[in-house]
């Protein structure tokens, strides 16, 4: 090709003028018909338009679709059954943890092989930490999880006590999505601390105004939750001024004065 090229630069352009596009044109058909379609060429020692002749039949036509642009990139398969490309994750088969696979990246889609063979197919993220995941390609606890909708944990905090139900139901006030990790998380708190103890760390997040998964756990952790609460201890505090202070004096006494 870059033999061509110089071929055409120092035999057509030399000493040549052109008036418009259309009179390039010309001369240059005119010159490949009577000069460059007929001289001997050096590789295969025939002439260019005699050899056309015999190969012009085998052509076939171009493509309808053209052909698609992509890059390769060898990844490897994280322990969430996803690569990463570019910042975006995009799933795989779970079998595969632990393997290095091939990426092809287009403008629209991204393909995963191993060896020869195609394993996952996704549209391409645009967003830094976007994921794209096939419910396929997870393991069989993680389907179960996904499982485990909003309206799912709902029934299963209203079950635990009317606490728990109402901390679930601020928490999926906002942020639905963002919050329902958490929230199965505090589901999942019943079955290692039960469903009494839950309820009443719950009862205790609520008191304190802080209904989040991090705070019903600590009160669990620390036993929070089987010391009196709050308001039981307020109570309490209050007994030493109606009568059973030590040094509280009787206000029947003080109402003579």
């Amino acid at each position: 090709m870059e033999s061509g090229i110089k071929y055409l630069k120092h035999s057509f352009t030399p000493l040549r003028e052109f008036r418009n596009l259309q009179d390039a044109n010309r001369q240059l058909h005119d010159w490949i018909l009577h000069v460059a379609g007929n001289r001997i060429h050096g590789s295969t020692h025939e002439k260019p338009l005699s050899r056309f002749s015999l190969e012009q039949p085998l052509l076939t036509p171009l493509p309808t679709n053209p052909p698609e642009l992509a890059s390769w990139h060898k990844v490897k398969v994280h322990r969430d059954s996803h690569v990463q490309f570019e910042k975006c994750l995009y799933s795989v088969p779970f079998k595969l943890i632990g393997q290095p696979l091939w990426l092809k990246a287009s403008s629209a889609t991204i393909r995963v092989f191993r060896d020869h063979e195609l394993v996952a197919v996704h549209p391409r993220q645009s967003r830094p930490g976007a994921r794209s995941t096939s419910d396929d390609h997870l393991p069989p606890e993680a389907t179960a999880w996904k499982m485990r909708d909003p309206q799912w944990c709902l029934k299963q905090s209203e079950a635990i006590g009317k606490h728990c139900h109402q901390l679930v139901r601020q928490l999926f006030a906002d942020r639905v999505l963002d919050n329902l990790r958490a929230v199965q998380g505090l589901i999942r708190l019943k079955d290692k601390y039960g469903a009494a103890r839950l309820e009443a760390a719950c009862q205790r997040a609520l008191d304190y105004h802080n209904p989040r998964y991090r705070t019903v756990k600590t009160i669990l952790e620390k036993g929070l939750d089987q010391h009196p609460s709050a308001q039981l201890a307020f109570d309490t505090l209050t007994d030493s001024y109606t009568g059973q202070g030590r040094f509280c004096r009787n206000i029947q006494t003080l109402l003579k004065h």
